[in-house]
């Protein structure tokens, strides 16, 4: 009898283990099938970039805009599983409202059943923008050897840039700069035509009536600002704009 038992148990584990393996089939079966049906972490990536890329070209062309860009999509976690999508995606722009620097997209599946996923990236934008050659203190004069051109990317650039020399060239700087500083508008005012103490030829008109006296300004001045000047023929102090080197015009 005992070697009937050995048989029958042998037996009975060999039905067991075709059953786990038959049970196990259809798992991995499903498995497969749900792998399958997902929208992969890569399939929104390359969404979010083939938007990026028409959306920075569209900006591009508006703006009439020299320059090369780069789109660079951050790295999603490898387990993110969204369910397969049965319409195309929609990618649209979250913020910020133009698509430089840091931006974030908005990836949506309208299907039958939705999704939003938001996806992070960087476009970089590189230009070529004024720095200085050499360090200047404050009120500098700026003249064309204390310029030079340079590759930056703009979108990092906050506080604004300068694409041609001769928007420098003859002002002032409003602070001190270090060699290779990028200019911006605000390191920059006009420097002044007219000092104060100079002696300048205020001018008036009126239709065909054109009056010219000197004077003498009593304040610092550039172009298309305001400064009083003393008319030294009735000595009264007027208000007159500065419209050049030595020159000033008041209202009749």
């Amino acid at each position: 009898m005992k070697p009937r038992t050995s048989s029958f148990r042998q037996q009975s584990a060999k039905r067991l283990g075709a059953l786990l393996v038959l049970l196990a089939l259809p798992a991995a079966g499903y498995s497969g099938a749900a792998t399958a049906a997902v929208t992969s972490p890569d399939e929104l990536i390359g969404a979010t970039e083939a938007f990026l890329e028409q959306a920075v070209s569209d900006y591009l062309q508006r703006s009439e805009i020299q320059g090369r860009h780069e789109v660079q999509v951050n790295r999603l976690d490898p387990r993110l599983r969204m369910p397969l999508c049965d319409s195309p995606l929609s990618v649209s722009l979250e913020s910020p409202a133009q698509p430089l620097g840091r931006v974030t997209t908005r990836v949506r599946c309208d299907g039958s059943a939705p999704w939003t996923v938001f996806v992070p990236a960087e476009v970089r934008l590189f230009r070529e923008v004024v720095v200085l050659s050499r360090p200047l203190k404050r009120m500098s004069l700026v003249g064309s050897a204390d310029l030079g051109m340079v590759e930056r990317d703009v979108a990092q650039l906050r506080q604004g840039y300068l694409t041609d020399p001769a928007q420098a060239i003859g002002k002032k700087l409003t602070r001190p700069l270090p060699s290779a500083q990028v200019l911006a508008p605000n390191h920059l005012q006009v420097a002044e035509a007219i000092r104060r103490g100079d002696q300048v030829v205020i001018s008036a008109s009126s239709g065909t009536v054109n009056v010219r006296m000197p004077g003498e300004a009593l304040s610092d001045g550039a172009p298309g600002q305001q400064i009083n000047v003393r008319n030294l023929r009735s000595q009264r102090v007027v208000r007159a704009r500065v419209v050049g080197p030595g020159q000033v015009q008041v209202a009749m």
